[in-house]
């Protein structure tokens, strides 16, 4: 067995942090633009046939 990594792994910390940081940005920007689109849109949630969760307050 060798002790190589990956080349395309992050090596530090700080690399795999801000590798962490890039990707939840990236869903998070996904989520908005389909919630953007899903309230632009005339049709409701239910009617489309997603599963809307229950608001507890």
């Amino acid at each position: 067995m060798s002790n190589k990594s990956a080349p395309k792994a992050p090596q530090t910390r700080e690399d795999r942090l801000k590798a962490a940081l890039k990707a939840n940005l990236g869903r998070r920007k996904v989520q908005a633009r389909a919630k953007a689109s899903r309230e632009a849109g005339s049709a409701s949630p239910k009617q489309a046939g997603e599963k809307v969760p229950d608001k507890k307050e």
